[in-house]
């Protein structure tokens, strides 16, 4: 097996929704969001797609917790990685949410649970910073480099820059913040569709970057950490290829994706990819009608197990 890695958990959090629906109140600045009408169709169809991800997962030796979401006012709930993350040393981070029906999602049970099996030492709560207008989504504002300890950031209602410094000098990472736009001129809502931080390699859609001076203190700071930066065009990056999550399996790490990621990458991003990771791809088309994919699915556990 290899070496672990700080950037690679071994297990993660997904919860499976019973009432899939799209949220309207997101699909404001979500420009990867579909307009589609409620249906128990989707819903059906959701709750298979995070049964057989999470399955497929735990084949490959991850831990999953798997939670259940049955209420109806919580339409992104399939999305945990936005409300609360997990740190090395015992530490989590609980998320101030834009969308006012995205913070019923935080759930008590979830810290519980963590606080059960894993060793935690404090947990770092920024939810009181909503009634300012402060926003800070989590692992979908922030793309997190573990190893080198540097906090990507894409400009956004979603990510205020008072929010991500105080996280920033909270958990030791060093804020990089850079906009990022559309075909449309439409600014990238989240950072983790646009890019992701693995332990050999990165995949980011440059050609969403703009202005040069934002490009090259991305990519040179990732090409100085030792990493293959993998440049993904607008169509790769519209087809969520930018939406992964590297994971710790039992025979190793693995890059987990959507179908439809998978498809959108050429042969040479595959083999680049597969120099170091084996590649799972998990079939969530549904889901990704509410414009998140696998990345969004997955809150990664950075703690140490009590046993």
């Amino acid at each position: 097996m290899a070496i672990p890695s700080p950037q690679a958990p071994t297990a993660v959090v997904m919860v499976r929704p019973h009432h899939f629906t799209i949220n309207t109140q997101t699909a404001v600045d979500n420009a990867f969001q579909r307009d589609v009408s409620e249906s128990a169709d989707h819903a059906a169809c959701a709750y298979q797609e995070i049964t057989r991800a999470a399955e497929m997962l735990r084949d490959l030796g991850v831990g999953v917790h798997l939670f259940e979401d049955a209420g109806t006012d919580t339409p992104d709930a399939v999305f945990p990685n936005n409300w609360f993350s997990t740190h090395a040393g015992g530490h989590i981070a609980i998320y101030p949410m834009k969308a006012p029906n995205r913070r019923k999602e935080r759930r008590t049970d979830i810290i519980e649970m963590l606080k059960r099996q894993y060793r935690v030492q404090d947990v770092i709560d920024y939810s009181g910073l909503e009634p300012d207008g402060l926003f800070l989504e989590g692992t979908g504002s922030m793309v997190l480099d573990h190893i080198d300890r540097v906090a990507y950031a894409v400009k956004s209602d979603r990510t205020n820059p008072v929010a991500l410094e105080r996280f920033c000098t909270h958990f030791n990472f060093e804020p990089i913040v850079f906009p990022a736009e559309d075909a449309k001129g439409v600014p990238v809502y989240h950072t983790n569709v646009l890019m992701c931080v693995a332990t050999d390699f990165a995949m980011i859609g440059t050609d969403l970057m703009v202005g040069p001076e934002g490009w090259q203190k991305v990519v040179r700071r990732l090409e100085q950490s030792g990493r293959d930066v993998i440049a993904l065009d607008r169509g790769q990056i519209a087809r969520f290829a930018g939406n992964a999550i590297e994971l710790q399996g039992r025979d190793g790490r693995i890059l987990a994706l959507s179908r439809t990621a998978h498809a959108a990458l050429t042969c040479e991003q595959i083999a680049r990819i597969e120099a170091s990771v084996k590649i799972a791809a998990l079939d969530i088309p549904t889901i990704e009608m509410a414009g998140g994919s696998v990345r969004c699915t997955l809150a990664g556990i950075h703690l140490a197990p009590r046993d």
